[in-house]
């Protein structure tokens, strides 16, 4: 677009008469680009420039605060998980894993984010509400499943509310959301981990009875992954893996 803009305003310049309006030999009407910087002619307009460009800068980080608000970091840990433990490295490929991660987080985030349709950007949409309004009714819902996650276990929030020198709340409408949100992070990267030592477990068993067996036979020079590799697709496939973590990926979440 600036390209574009900076192109009409050079074929202005060059050709004047053209962009008064005039048509050039094909008929068609170029019309005039004016910019143009002014001093600002007071505060408001000053507080405007600068809520455009928080703005914009929220817009920037918004993948980043979409990964760590909702159930996205679980899943996407758990399925990086499951491809270590079965010694594959680009099978199935990064783009299919975080894909299937997304489709999941909006399957189990698909509740909280209609709360968040009906009752904050449908009304502030149609004029019932302003952005303050659309701000907190927004927000509640994904506190709440923030907040249902820790399961009873405030010792995150505890840690972060010590370290900023807050009092202790008496309800969960207390927490900050800036407390809060780094306790959730660290609470599902905790879950994560503990999922992917379950998931560990039976493959480090066939990976430990594989080399076990290559040294008592001699083979000490063949690597034990090539042979462990195909025990333990046939044990995934044989189980059912993906359809089993899924369904408990998901109950995971309350």
């Amino acid at each position: 677009m600036l390209l574009l803009i900076l192109s009409q305003v050079a074929f202005a310049q060059e050709a004047p008469e053209v962009a008064r309006g005039g048509t050039v030999e094909d008929g068609l009407e170029i019309p005039f680009i004016d910019l143009a910087i002014r001093e600002p002619e007071s505060n408001r307009e000053v507080a405007l420039s600068i809520q455009l460009i928080l703005l914009l800068a929220v817009l920037t980080l918004a993948p980043s605060i979409v990964l760590l608000t909702t159930s996205f970091l679980r899943i996407a840990v758990v399925f990086d998980f499951i491809r270590r433990a079965l010694s594959l490295q680009q099978v199935p490929p990064t783009q299919v894993m975080m894909g299937v991660a997304l489709f999941l987080t909006l399957f189990i985030m698909w509740p909280t984010l209609s709360d968040v349709y009906e009752n904050a950007f449908k009304p502030f949409a149609d004029g019932e509400i302003g952005t303050e309004e659309m701000y907190d009714s927004a927000v509640g819902p994904v506190r709440l499943f923030m907040y249902k996650q820790l399961n009873g276990n405030h010792d995150s929030i505890a840690l972060f509310m010590k370290m900023r020198g807050l009092p202790q709340p008496q309800n969960f409408s207390e927490v900050p959301t800036y407390v809060l949100i780094p306790a959730y992070v660290l609470n599902e990267l905790t879950i994560a981990f503990k999922i992917g030592i379950l998931l560990y477990i039976p493959f480090i068993c066939i990976d430990m009875v594989v080399a076990s067996t290559l040294m008592s036979m001699g083979m000490i020079m063949l690597p034990p992954i090539m042979i462990s590799l195909p025990f333990k697709l046939i044990l995934f496939v044989l189980v059912d893996g993906w359809g089993l973590i899924t369904q408990q990926v998901i109950l995971s979440f309350k």
